[in-house]
């Protein structure tokens, strides 16, 4: 196949509105989703504003997370030619990870082309589009992986032909790649677990059911399991059921759905960020105002939800920094400069006694900021 970037539409998320009925939800979102193809062009956003920098993180280069901060370099030596792939933009959360690439693409002077697979099921298309990458002659490729493991044949290509690679937020096997940044996912999963428990009465009962994310993604599988280690130290929380699945709203709406039929005793809905906007709407169309809902991370649609009081809490990895910091190590690989090849973000909760501290340019892109797929350096 041929690179061709897709650029989705961006949905208006059915929780920064009113609250829809599941069909309405569900038609809205599956049409919203569909995408077209077509080259990104693009007036470019601001480049990266630099006092995002020193970021604290821990540097787990050596297995053991150490507080470190993380500078990038000002500039590259030359406009080098970085390849991207996502494996969707479908929310607010790829979309500020994309800010940040863009922005320090912008602001280090390189090329930078980025592609997104269109869902966590089409592992298929991603590994088309790293052979497209590496075919293309990009200096570097980004990669958010859909499949740690499903990609590990390409990173290994990718060594072969010389072509560094640098995993972005989504986790991967241990030392696949010479750099990658991703949160430690089952601390973030175990931040929610304790801000839940936190906001729980004594002896108040919490019969949970968690979406964590799509089966096979890694990340969701240890989201799950720190979330439940958290909420192991109450012995009046209780897991009724666990239910896996893409990450769209309207994949999500049809799994809530099914769980209030098949859990009755459930008043909490843990899970992802798609999870709480579809669940906000489903519990309301129940009349099912006793069931709590928290995110297990972050996009706009769970900042809005949190300040209407429609979600207990969220996490946050700090996407956007997450990306810049990516553009940085894939430049440093290149130049054969020194770089931190396990950067990981300080997971934090956040609920509205909190939220007033976060630094939001790390966590979102602008508002009025629409995803570019194409940076040509000057």
């Amino acid at each position: 196949m041929s690179l061709s970037p897709t650029v989705p539409r961006r949905a208006a998320s059915p929780a920064s509105r009113r609250r829809p009925s599941p069909n309405a939800a569900r038609n809205v979102v599956v049409g919203l989703m569909t995408s077209v193809t077509l080259l990104a062009a693009a007036a470019s956003p601001a480049a990266a504003d630099q006092s995002w920098f020193p970021f604290k993180v821990y540097d787990s280069s050596s297995g053991t997370p150490k507080p470190a901060d993380y500078t990038p370099l000002a500039k590259a030596d030359k406009p080098y030619t970085l390849c991207v792939l996502f494996p969707h933009m479908k929310d607010s959360f790829w979309v500020a990870v994309a800010y940040g690439i863009v922005s320090q693409a912008q602001t280090m002077n390189v090329n930078m082309n980025l592609y997104e697979a269109g869902g966590y099921e089409n592992l298929p298309k991603q590994l088309s589009q790293f052979d497209d990458c590496m075919a293309s002659g990009a200096d570097a490729i980004i990669v958010g992986a859909i499949s740690g493991a499903g990609l590990m044949k390409k990173f290994e290509e990718a060594k072969a032909k010389g072509i560094p690679v640098v995993g972005v937020t989504n986790p991967l096997p241990p030392n696949a790649l010479p750099a990658a940044n991703y949160v430690d996912f089952v601390a973030m999963g175990a931040v929610t677990g304790e801000g839940l428990l936190a906001q729980t009465k004594p002896g108040e009962k919490l019969n949970i059911v968690t979406f964590p994310g799509p089966a096979g993604s890694g990340w969701a599988e240890s989201f799950n399991e720190g979330f439940k280690k958290a909420i192991a130290k109450d012995p009046n929380a209780k897991i009724l059921g666990e239910k896996f699945g893409d990450t769209g709203v309207a994949v999500q709406l049809q799994l809530i759905q099914d769980a209030l039929q098949a859990y009755p005793d459930m008043n909490v809905i843990w899970g992802s960020a798609p999870t709480a906007e579809a669940a906000i709407g489903a519990v309301a169309e129940a009349g099912r105002q006793d069931i709590k809902i928290m995110s297990s991370y972050e996009n706009q649609a769970m900042l809005d939800a949190l300040n209407r009081g429609d979600i207990l809490a969220f996490a946050t990895q700090y996407p956007v920094a997450e990306g810049a910091i990516a553009v940085d190590q894939a430049v440093r690989l290149i130049e054969k400069k020194p770089v931190m090849s396990l950067v990981q973000p300080m997971a934090a909760v956040i609920d509205k006694t909190t939220v007033p501290k976060l630094q939001m340019d790390l966590v979102l892109a602008p508002a009025s900021w629409t995803p570019v797929y194409s940076v040509k350096a000057k």
